[in-house]
């Protein structure tokens, strides 16, 4: 049990959502814990009667004005008719708290995002249980959706004020990557640290031939993993928000696809979901041939993620898995095999 499960520690997150909620005066309810991970998230009633998710963000991980841009670009996008979460103001007109720190936990930032519906697509290494037909139509709305998503980006301006990171060469393969230092966190043996070293050094010069190939370029959400799409019917709902950033668009395909490459009918999967983007927004064959290359970019960042926690359950085997996952995928694209 890590120092995050303790009782006492679950004891003070609660009472900091507890703290939180009465700057929305929504005092004197329980507030339900959904999951906690890289931010802590409630399930919580509005005055309303409505639920809402109360979210607090991990400490140190995104400055004000990062959460705030983040709020700003979704109630964007909810404008322009996507089904994402939106804000809910304070009383007093705020979209961010924070939150002064404590013996438990340091100063961190609220915010409440209004209910969405639908549920989780499925769930990290359990086998979806959708039937082919149904993955067919989830994925093909899955790719109209995320289309939409960056044709109403780019068509929004931004405030001066925006500011979100990066995931770029220096996101991706510079010293100091959004998610860790892939090729030399802890754990890796020599001989996979050298590998993935020469990996990263190949893989900076393949970026550099990315703005011959029409590759576009915006803000992504770069975490469109299954927990983070959820399906109400004939409809996808995009939620969780907290990595997005400028990126290239195939990192949001590629990131959709990824941890589904082993489902039974992926080459559905794959096809329905490129479909359904080119159904709304151009998708260059140019483009689509760097799905390998963005795929082999997707498993780096698990790299570095699971290297700078090494207190997670079973990291040591997930680093494992993880960079035999990425030395693989880099072989072949090496060989021509496409994602």
């Amino acid at each position: 049990m890590s120092e995050h499960e303790t009782v006492p520690f679950m004891d003070a997150l609660n009472a900091r959502a507890c703290e939180a909620l009465a700057n929305w005066d929504l005092g004197g309810q329980t507030p339900q814990l959904l999951k906690y991970r890289e931010n802590a998230v409630f399930r919580i009633t509005l005055k309303s009667g409505q639920p809402a998710a109360l979210r607090l963000h991990r400490p140190g991980y995104h400055d004000e004005t990062a959460l705030a841009s983040e709020l700003c670009w979704m109630a964007a996008l909810r404008e322009a008719g996507l089904r994402v979460p939106a804000p809910v103001l304070t009383p007093d007109g705020r979209q961010i708290v924070t939150l002064a720190a404590t013996r438990a936990l340091g100063d961190q930032h609220a915010d409440i995002v209004s209910w969405m519906t639908g549920a989780p697509l499925g769930q990290s290494g359990v086998p979806l249980a959708h039937s082919q037909e149904r993955l067919a139509a989830i994925f093909h709305r899955l790719g109209e959706a995320m289309a939409q998503m960056h044709a109403a980006t780019d068509a929004w301006m931004p405030p001066s004020s925006f500011s979100r990171p990066a995931w770029d060469d220096d996101g991706l393969l510079g010293e100091n990557p959004l998610w860790g230092r892939f090729w030399d966190c802890p754990g890796l043996s020599p001989h996979d640290a050298e590998r993935l070293s020469g990996l990263r050094l190949r893989l900076q010069k393949q970026l550099g031939k990315l703005a011959s190939l029409n590759v576009d370029y915006g803000l992504i959400h770069a975490d469109l993993v299954r927990e983070n799409v959820l399906v109400d019917g004939d409809h996808v709902e995009l939620i969780d928000f907290d990595d997005g950033g400028y990126g290239w668009r195939m990192f949001d395909i590629a990131t959709a696809l990824f941890k589904n490459r082993g489902e039974p009918h992926y080459k559905i999967i794959k096809s329905a979901l490129i479909e359904g983007y080119r159904g709304v927004r151009p998708l260059p064959d140019s483009a689509l041939e760097t799905l390998p290359l963005f795929m082999v970019l997707r498993s780096l960042t698990y790299i570095g993620w699971i290297g700078e926690r090494p207190d997670t359950q079973d990291a040591a085997e997930r680093l494992r898995r993880y960079v035999a996952d990425a030395l693989a995928l880099a072989d072949a694209m090496q060989a021509g095999d496409t994602a």
